[in-house]
């Protein structure tokens, strides 16, 4: 029989692995499966293997067409009754959202006359980033169905929504973006489901139901496939039966054949959890909180950096003299990992640019390693805009002029002479620039005159607060520290000694205050 056709655009992400069960299940349904695979999505699955799978040819290139002289990818975009993106990366829904047509998936995308289909797939923070949202808006408001992802683990170690959906759940979508049966199916966003009678069990059988499925299989399978595929042209070799009652293909291997299992009737949420007794003295159990005893889940409400993106630096930097030796200091960039952590469990999105330092990534936190400060300075730059900067790291102020490409050899009893030359001011070019953070912190390790040295380099980077503190001791690779707050030339806040854990959560309630 011939079935629906559908053009399945692969893109490269991990997810794109999927993309062979979801050939796999079309076929089995009677669909005819095309597919387009980018060249992203090659390094996760071959051509060779989806072309066995949907036993028609795989296309990978806009030159490899054989009729391209009849513009055979206008031709390969009509062809189809459905264009499904799967799985629909953050680069393609951009240059979707943008009409970039600079290859065969996106520039049939862009040719097609078709219903397309959109099934993202993508790491946690690339799904919520503004640019995305944006780009599924448009995309949504120019009639592309983009599916929901997904919530849970992630590849990359995150957890969150962004992952791709079953396979079987993507196929449930692609029948009911073509009316192939009143299947349920992923929701659409903003749509509503119908409340069930009892919230958390299956939907009873409606009266007419005669599939002979009960629980989620039942309310998941078509109830109607032939009468569905009746009304979009499908051919049947085999006569339509006589009775009114909805039948179910006989080759379906999720269904069973009529009378050979039912549905259970839906169960009274009242006869549940009773006790039961053969001398009927059963009593009906108290009522009690499965959460009992939990800690309440954290709400947006209180997470005071929610939607906020803060900036932090921490560490030392090395700068080379030779392959083997380099002027560096000794911050252990605990106190900026610290700050880090604080700001995630606040809700802020994080951005740590770490020098090199041995210490685990934070929880939630995006990490860029550097060694230099020229490196720094570069990732710096590139994490602006954010609302909030924090400048921990303990940048050299110098470095050699020119670094020796071998090893510099003892020479006779005068030591080499090295050259130096004033590294970036990495705080002062932030405080400067036209994406400045609404609040700017810069930290100041002193050993002596501390808060006098701290208010002159408050005044001379041109920043909203320093946070200073006498590393003459043993702070710098240190647990603890004690910082004064200097937030002007008559308010400074001066805190004790304590776990840079805990200052660092000080720290970042004054600066959530700060912004509120």
């Amino acid at each position: 029989m011939s079935g629906p056709k559908i053009l399945l655009v692969v893109g490269g992400g991990i997810a794109a692995y999927k993309s062979c069960e979801l050939v796999r299940i079309i076929r089995k349904e009677g669909g005819e499966v095309t597919c387009v695979v980018t060249e992203g999505g090659q390094k996760f699955v071959t051509p060779m293997a989806l072309a066995a799978l949907s036993e028609r040819p795989v296309y990978t290139t806009l030159w490899d067409l054989k009729n391209e002289v009849e513009m055979g990818h206008i031709q390969l975009s009509r062809q189809a009754d459905l264009v499904v993106v799967c799985p629909a990366t953050a680069d393609l829904l951009a240059k979707m959202a943008a009409g970039i047509a600079d290859d065969l998936a996106t520039t049939l995308l862009l040719a097609t006359d078709k219903p397309v289909m959109a099934v993202p797939a993508m790491n946690v923070r690339m799904w919520q980033h503004a640019a995305t949202v944006r780009n599924v808006q448009t995309l949504r408001g120019a009639g592309v169905d983009v599916m929901e992802p997904d919530e849970g683990a992630m590849a990359c170690g995150e957890y969150g929504p962004g992952r791709l959906p079953d396979p079987l759940a993507i196929w449930q979508r692609i029948s009911w973006a073509l009316g192939l049966a009143p299947v349920e199916v992923a929701p659409v966003p903003g749509a509503q489901r119908d409340a069930l009678a009892y919230p958390g069990m299956p939907r009873a059988p409606e009266p007419d139901d005669d599939l002979g499925l009960g629980g989620l299989s039942g309310g998941m399978i078509a109830r109607s496939l032939q009468r569905a595929k009746k009304a979009i042209s499908f051919s049947f070799d085999e006569p339509a039966p006589a009775s009114t009652s909805p039948s179910v293909a006989a080759t379906s291997s999720l269904t069973a054949a009529k009378g050979s299992a039912r549905a259970a009737p839906p169960t009274d949420p009242e006869a549940l959890n009773h006790l039961t007794s053969p001398h009927g003295d059963a009593v009906r159990p108290e009522p009690f909180d499965p959460l009992d005893g939990q800690p309440e889940f954290e709400t947006p409400a209180h997470r005071p950096l929610h939607g906020r993106h803060v900036l932090v630096t921490a560490g030392p930097t090395w700068e080379p003299i030779d392959p083997v030796r380099y002027i560096a200091n000794r911050s252990s960039g605990k106190q900026g990992f610290a700050i880090a952590a604080a700001a995630a469990e606040a809700g802020a999105r994080v951005t740590l640019v770490a020098g090199p330092v041995h210490l685990p990534t934070p929880s939630g936190v995006d990490r860029i390693d550097v060694e230099s400060a020229r490196e720094m300075a570069q990732a710096v730059a590139q994490a602006l805009p954010a609302d909030i900067a924090v400048m921990v790291a303990a940048v050299a102020d110098w470095r050699t002029a020119d670094v020796a490409s071998e090893k510099i050899k003892k020479r006779g009893a005068a030591p080499p002479a090295l050259e130096l030359t004033e590294n970036p001011d990495i705080l002062a070019t932030v405080a400067r620039s036209p994406d400045r953070p609404r609040l700017l912190v810069g930290f100041a390790a002193e050993t002596e005159a501390v808060i006098p040295h701290a208010k002159e380099k408050r005044a001379r980077k041109g920043v909203d607060w320093i946070i200073a503190n006498d590393v003459s001791g043993d702070v710098m690779g240190g647990d603890a520290n004690a910082v004064h707050i200097v937030r002007g030339d008559a308010d400074v806040v001066s805190l004790p000694e304590m776990p840079k854990e805990d200052v660092a959560r000080v720290l970042v309630k004054r600066m959530a205050d700060a912004l509120a």
